[in-house]
């Protein structure tokens, strides 16, 4: 008897001991702590750093070793030790940091103790090692910079060469001073503004709002084939609203959008092409805006509406675009064949009206009423969950939906609190490597040089310039995140662009559309990866396909500084400036696509009509010449468009089409 209420006890407690519970627990404890800062503000920004990144780490820890070992090749043993030490490290380190907080904040100033020393290797090399495992670009581009900093006085190139600096300098500068480095601005921003919004991902994924989002944009698709594909524009933007991935974006749409459209026909590449597409969209899409809009705001010191207002122009053109894009395409490679339209259950057409209802009140809490972007995410978000609970109770207990009754309401707050302990955390630990990263680029003096760099190009001319930083952007964005590819970006290269005259707003907006591009730019695009994985299809073609579908972001990316009322400007102007960019992109959308004529040659004719009218309507500085080209370019996209629907279907097309199988 009494070895049989042992042998359940154990079993019991091995129930409840498991990786995920603890993973859970460190997330309620990260939630907790952060709630109580954003209602109370104690202690500040740096102290919150200082507290919360090594819990960070710890989630990212346990996030990972759930999935795979950390070194594969080794025996199990090695990695569970290897686990409970860098575990133990961050352990040690929140505790050290925060008992001695005020001491090595204030009175130890480049005078640190041999222990303060330690524990700041210690945090460094944890960094370093979860960077390698998470973001190994990042690892290998922070290596190269402390390498550098270290033997930048051996450079025989005069344009690297700099005096060197010892190591203990770089270990201090990165971790103890605070300011900087990993517990500084940026890890900061993670875990006050980004993560408040974040809460808004995490409530409508606790209760499954994304997939009532994308069962109700494929019931508002309508009845034809044509508008399929459309559904992965419609999911990813609403997605995209509370998504800072693009990658994370196409696996939360493309698993249920890429399927779709294949089951109706679509090409495989071309499904994954437009999810890909879609999901770039996502990225720029307020309120998140990738996160990058967020140090948009702290780098130019204004509240984050000033930044959302900016931003939904900028999405506006975007979709304009986009969505004439696919449907150009659609309509060559699909039948102009009906479809049955789906039923769509009453519970996820009041889940999706509470989260758009949601993002409408958090965009009148920050522009109608004037409150501050952190409180109205809180708001908002507590809106949201509470809404969703209220929904959930009715529809389990009084309605019995069949639908729910697999569910439990703590299982769909567990999974919302795990949802943004992951999110936050990946995010803190990005941050956390990019203040390492910044930090060594200053300190190196590669920020000043590349600078000077850039301002004598634009002695010769600004065009030289802009062409300059584009080709940049576009280097770094081959292999890093779009935040990290703003940051980057934004610190090397809008200080020169705003000494040649450049607006901070054109400036901070051609950053971020870069970091955009630089998440599709080959040779690298993890989003397009994604989508073609999911789409079963090449990546090299989805992901060239992609780039034709996301020309949009390129034009826009220097439209900004002719059209500069559309990023400067809110009010009329703006509409005006964003107005004239969206006609302008989609006659280049359509030279790209549409098909005015079957035979070859009269359509090529008719696309070099359209990029000379669209050209100068983006482009041309005199806005009565560009109202005038707009004028008489937006009739013949309608036209165009009409035309398309009876000459493009093409017999080879179809063919394609049949050829691959619907899955």
């Amino acid at each position: 008897m009494y070895s049989g209420n042992r042998g359940r006890s154990v079993s019991f407690l091995k129930n409840i001991l498991t990786l995920r519970n603890l993973t859970f627990v460190v997330g309620a404890i990260l939630l907790g702590s952060l709630l109580h800062f954003f209602f109370t503000g104690a202690g500040g920004q740096r102290y919150l750093a200082v507290r919360l990144v090594p819990l960070a780490l710890i989630l990212q820890i346990l996030f990972v070793y759930q999935d795979r070992w950390f070194y594969p090749r080794l025996p199990a043993l090695v990695n569970h030790i290897a686990v409970l030490a860098y575990l133990g490290i961050a352990l040690y380190a929140m505790y050290y940091l925060t008992q001695n907080y005020e001491d090595i904040a204030i009175w130890r100033q480049a005078r640190y103790t041999q222990h303060d020393f330690i524990v700041g290797v210690l945090v460094f090399l944890l960094v370093m090692e979860l960077s390698r495992l998470i973001h190994p670009i990042l690892f290998w581009v922070n290596v190269v910079l402390v390498l550098y900093t270290l033997f930048g006085q051996h450079s025989p190139i005069d344009f690297f060469w700099h005096p060197g600096m010892p190591l203990d300098r770089i270990i201090t500068s990165s971790t103890v001073e605070f300011s900087t480095g990993v517990f500084g601005r940026y890890s900061q921003l993670a875990l006050t503004l980004i993560a408040a919004f974040l809460l808004l991902a995490a409530a409508a994924s606790g209760f499954g709002a994304q997939k009532a989002l994308v069962d109700v944009m494929r019931r508002l698709a309508g009845r034809s084939r044509h508008t399929i594909p459309q559904t992965a524009v419609l999911a990813s933007v609403s997605v995209g609203m509370v998504s800072g991935s693009g990658s994370a974006n196409t696996a939360v749409t493309g698993s249920f959008t890429i399927p779709l459209m294949k089951r109706y026909g679509v090409p495989g590449t071309f499904a994954g092409a437009v999810e890909t597409s879609a999901s770039m969209g996502g990225l720029i899409m307020p309120p998140l805006m990738a996160v990058a809009g967020f140090i948009m705001a702290e780098f130019l010191g204004v509240p984050y509406w000033d930044v959302v207002v900016r931003g939904f122009a900028v999405a506006f053109v975007y979709f304009v675009s986009l969505v004439l894009a696919v449907y150009l395409l659609s309509v060559r490679l699909l039948p102009a064949t009906p479809i049955q339209i789906p039923t769509v259950p009453l519970y996820c057409w009041l889940r999706t009206v509470i989260f758009f209802a949601g993002i409408i009140y958090l965009i009148l809490l920050m522009s109608t009423f004037g409150v501050g972007a952190m409180r109205s995410a809180l708001y908002t978000s507590g809106a949201i969950l509470g809404l969703l609970i209220l929904t959930w109770l009715y529809f389990r207990y009084v309605l019995k939906d069949p639908a729910v009754m697999g569910e439990s309401l703590l299982g769909n707050l567990r999974t919302a609190v795990e949802t943004h302990a992951e999110m936050t955390s990946y995010l803190t630990l990005l941050m956390a490597t990019l203040g390492i990263m910044i930090g060594l680029f200053t300190v190196t003096g590669f920020i000043t040089r590349m600078g000077s760099l850039l301002l004598q190009l634009g002695e010769f001319h600004i065009i030289a310039t802009i062409l300059m930083a584009w080709v940049f952007g576009w280097l770094v964005g081959t292999g890093l995140p779009p935040t990290a590819t703003y940051i980057i970006v934004a610190v090397i290269i809008v200080p020169p662009l705003r000494q040649l005259g450049v607006d901070p707003w054109v400036a901070h907006f051609f950053a971020f559309l870069l970091a955009i591009w630089g998440e599709l730019s080959p040779p690298t695009s993890l989003t397009a990866a994604v989508a073609a994985k999911i789409a079963e299809s090449s990546f090299m073609r989805t992901m060239w396909e992609a780039l034709k579908i996301c020309l949009p972001i390129t034009v826009m990316s220097f439209a900004i500084f002719v059209r500069s009322d559309m990023v400067v400007n809110p009010g009329w102007d703006q509409i005006v400036d964003t107005l004239l960019v969206a006609v302008g992109t989609a006659g280049v959308t359509y030279a790209v696509f549409g098909r005015f004529f079957s035979a070859w040659w009269p359509m090529a004719g008719t696309r070099l009509v359209f990029l000379a009218l669209a050209i100068p309507v983006v482009f041309h500085p005199d806005d009565n010449v560009a109202i005038a080209c707009a004028a008489v370019l937006l009739p013949l996209i309608m036209i165009g468009v009409h035309r398309h629907r009876k000459v493009a279907p093409r017999q080879e097309l179809q063919e394609g089409v049949a050829s691959e199988p619907a899955k």
